[in-house]
């Protein structure tokens, strides 16, 4: 008979703990939050926005790399398979948080505002595509898709625990076309909801740099969970060094990807030397913008490429966690530069919204995560790739 590898009553307890910690934990931020907007609802939903897309770049993310699991197979998606569907189970509350974000179109986008497209011949120009009822369809189009693979993706997969293999073949044939789609509509939904922020800005690699980011969140946060449960049953006895190797590895090359999308973005755009797309960089680096910049070249890429570059760092959960943490926190610092200069063009400038609507936010997360991971067995014993990822060993 082959092993559930539930989650034990003493993780059961930890997680139902957690879950209580992290809901009020949210709950106050994001109400403290709501009362702030009152008296600044720009920086409310600025700071919303920012949230909103770093969290739904996890769930996005994970659901990503369950379809590049299920296309490519492999040992380190038997360990991390439910941890990532438990993830993209959170969509329905992602799909709802929009709603707030919805009501904040107006005091976000300025091509929102009838009158000043009146006056401003490139918002007239882009008026066809950028118009909030058209906004709101394409949004509900993309949570559809993002909520409809999500669902497929889990019901077969639990499916797969009372009769095994029964479900690899339409698992594949989703996850192929799955991931197209994703990559597109997340391409799309980037371009809506942070290039549109610049009433000029346009750039070819904006939605696959996004891709790359989500990526990143996504890894990043599977790692800390794989860390925090390899010191608990069941999954003690399963998780070795080699899994989070193969994960580090996966984290670096999605980094580089990263990378590389970004440094093509900038090439172009200085290359080009045009008026409507040089205007991005301007408030980005020839204010003191520039310094949260320089910052993250050097530690959202330079730093974590070298310490990723170790093998055994890679090898040792707690080391690869604080080098997670670190492309966490520059991912959220990456966000702010991409939404807030849209409004503040002078100079740096954060407010305390813009840091406790994301952590609430987060809080909402992460309740929604921790009340989905133990719904299922945390390691999908009956998948193909089970016998090899137990006797997994990398090079």
């Amino acid at each position: 008979m082959t092993p559930s590898y539930s989650p034990g009553l003493l993780l059961r307890d930890d997680l139902r703990r957690f879950e209580f910690a992290v809901l009020l934990g949210g709950a106050l931020l994001l109400g403290a939050s709501v009362i702030g907007a009152f008296f600044g609802p720009g920086d409310f939903f600025r700071g919303y926005l920012v949230g909103y897309l770093f969290w739904l770049g996890v769930t996005l993310g994970s659901t990503g790399l369950l379809m590049i699991y299920y296309i490519t197979g492999g040992a380190w998606g038997v360990v991390t398979r439910r941890l990532l569907e438990a993830a993209s189970r959170t969509l329905p509350l992602l799909a709802v948080l929009f709603i707030p974000l919805g009501l904040g179109v107006s005091t976000l986008y300025q091509w929102a505002h009838p009158d000043l497209v009146k006056l401003d011949a490139t918002l007239q120009h882009r008026s066809g595509y950028l118009n909030p009822p058209f906004f709101f369809v394409r949004a509900g189009i993309y949570l559809i898709l993002w909520n409809v693979f999500a669902y497929f993706l889990n019901r077969w997969s639990a499916e797969e625990d009372t009769t095994p293999g029964i479900n690899r073949s339409r698992l594949t044939k989703l996850s192929v076309p799955g991931a197209i789609v994703l990559l597109f509509s997340i391409s799309f939904a980037a371009v809506d909801w942070t290039a549109s922020l610049e009433t000029r800005w346009a750039s070819t690699m904006w939605g696959f740099l996004f891709v790359a980011a989500e990526g990143l969140t996504a890894l990043s946060i599977l790692i800390l969970a794989m860390t925090w449960l390899s010191r608990r049953e069941p999954m003690a006895d399963l998780l070795s060094e080699d899994h989070f190797h193969d994960i580090g590895k996966m984290l670096f090359a999605d980094l580089m990807l990263w990378a590389y999308f970004a440094f093509c973005q900038y090439l172009i755009v200085w290359s080009s030397n045009l008026t409507h797309e040089i205007s991005y960089y301007l408030a980005r680096t020839r204010t003191s913008w520039g310094w949260v910049g320089v910052v993250l070249i050097f530690f959202h890429f330079f730093i974590p490429m070298l310490l990723l570059l170790n093998r055994n760092l890679k090898r040792n959960a707690y080391s690869l966690s604080a080098v997670a943490v670190l492309i966490l926190v520059m991912q959220y610092l990456d966000l702010i530069w991409i939404v807030i200069p849209a409004h503040y063009r002078q100079g740096f400038r954060i407010q305390w919204m813009n840091v406790t609507t994301p952590l609430g936010l987060g809080g909402l997360w992460f309740w929604a995560y921790l009340r989905e991971l133990p719904r299922r067995p945390l390691v999908a014993a009956t998948a193909p790739e089970f016998e090899m990822a137990l006797a997994h060993e990398t090079e």
